[in-house]
């Protein structure tokens, strides 16, 4: 059955995916923020498929942390499941995205026009400016700004190293940084097909002021609360590491 549910549900994405950019284009008139607003409905039929077709459900620890004014969100990034659940955790959500997805068919069109943060990720310090005064403009404009700090998704129970660009754009425009650790890739993995029923859980942390420290000192407390909330919600996922941590100490 996992594999029928799979299958249905890709085709579903693929032939709903253009329709909704298709109609996207017709009212490319709109303001930002009406587009925006315009594509949800979809993204709610999303959700309602991987909740019903597919049988993934959530459970979302912390969302009294969730602030009441625009912050950025440093989440977890293992699958394609978070980009379209945060989009209903957290109001208004402006992505920091790759300009390499602008290639993508019909999804890369559907990203332009969006009020995202699209970057060059080979550009260097360039990015990272690219990052703060774009992030920053969505942030003054309402948006919550969500970035994947480790800038790919990565596999269950692994980690890679944190990017600087996310904190410094919040040292940049003083907004909170909202921390989030969730564990969709053990049921909907990163290139995988199929996509197995169960429960995911996105755990919000508190948030962290950026008053006073570096973009160095907020990079280094998001990814502290992440990788441990990651040990508590999945642990079985880190037995390698207890493991390793027993040889060396034999050793």
């Amino acid at each position: 059955m996992t594999f029928i549910r799979s299958l249905l549900f890709m085709l579903f994405m693929v032939i709903t995916m253009p329709l909704a950019v298709m109609a996207l284009l017709l009212v490319f008139w709109l303001p930002m923020r009406s587009r925006r607003l315009f594509v949800m409905p979809w993204i709610r039929l999303v959700m309602w498929m991987v909740r019903h077709l597919l049988r993934i459900e959530q459970r979302v620890l912390g969302a009294e942390n969730i602030p009441a004014t625009p912050c950025v969100v440093f989440c977890k990034h293992q699958s394609t499941w978070e980009t379209f659940a945060l989009q209903l955790i957290f109001p208004l959500t402006s992505f920091v995205y790759k300009k390499e997805l602008h290639w993508l068919p019909f999804f890369g069109l559907g990203l332009m026009l969006m009020p995202f943060v699209g970057i060059d990720r080979g550009a260097g310090r360039a990015a990272l400016n690219q990052v703060a005064e774009r992030g920053r403009a969505r942030l003054t404009e309402g948006y919550t700004v969500v970035i994947f700090p480790e800038g790919t998704r990565v596999a269950a129970g692994h980690k890679k190293r944190y990017k600087i660009g996310g904190a410094h754009l919040a040292v940049h425009a003083g907004a909170l940084v909202v921390p989030v650790a969730q564990n969709a890739g053990e049921l909907w993995a990163r290139h995988s097909f199929l996509k197995r029923p169960g429960t995911v859980t996105i755990s919000i942390g508190p948030a962290i002021d950026p008053t006073g420290k570096t973009a160095e000192e907020v990079s280094a407390a998001a990814e502290n609360w992440i990788e441990t909330e990651m040990r508590r919600i999945s642990p079985e996922r880190y037995k390698h590491e207890r493991k390793d941590a027993t040889t060396r100490a034999a050793a």
